[in-house]
């Protein structure tokens, strides 16, 4: 793929999926902490998202980058716009804001867990997990 096709594909993804997640990694395998939390955010909220795994080619961060104006990952967005990433939403579902937003009800008092130790980067091919159900 081109850096052009990446950063379209990238934009689709946005454009496609009311929530879009991009991480280290997948939901049912984080390859670092942040990335982690945000998705149990998420999964505590019973939220279908999609999610991309960023690690296989060093172009996808880049061109996510550039689309976003956000250097870090994760990076979280609702309704094709950027939410932040892992501290921000953090910060939302600690108070409810991102129950409201999604508009899904807050569990009661449940604390997302600390992040693991990072694990090394895994590879492999681009690939968009869609946890739309």
């Amino acid at each position: 793929m081109t850096e052009d096709e990446i950063r379209n594909f990238l934009q689709q993804a946005i454009d496609e999926n009311g929530v879009m997640l991009f991480m280290k990694g997948t939901p049912d395998a984080p390859a670092c902490g942040f990335s982690k939390r945000t998705a149990d955010a998420l999964n505590a909220l019973g939220t279908p998202y999609a999610a991309l795994d960023i690690l296989p080619d060093p172009r996808i961060r880049q061109q996510l980058s550039a689309i976003s104006n956000w250097p870090t990952i994760p990076q979280l967005f609702v309704d094709g716009e950027l939410v932040g990433g892992c501290d921000i939403v953090t910060e939302m579902y600690d108070s409810g804001e991102l129950a409201k937003m999604l508009g899904v009800e807050q569990p009661p008092d449940e604390e997302i867990p600390a992040p693991p130790e990072a694990k090394a980067p895994q590879s492999g091919p681009i690939g968009l997990e869609n946890r739309l159900g």
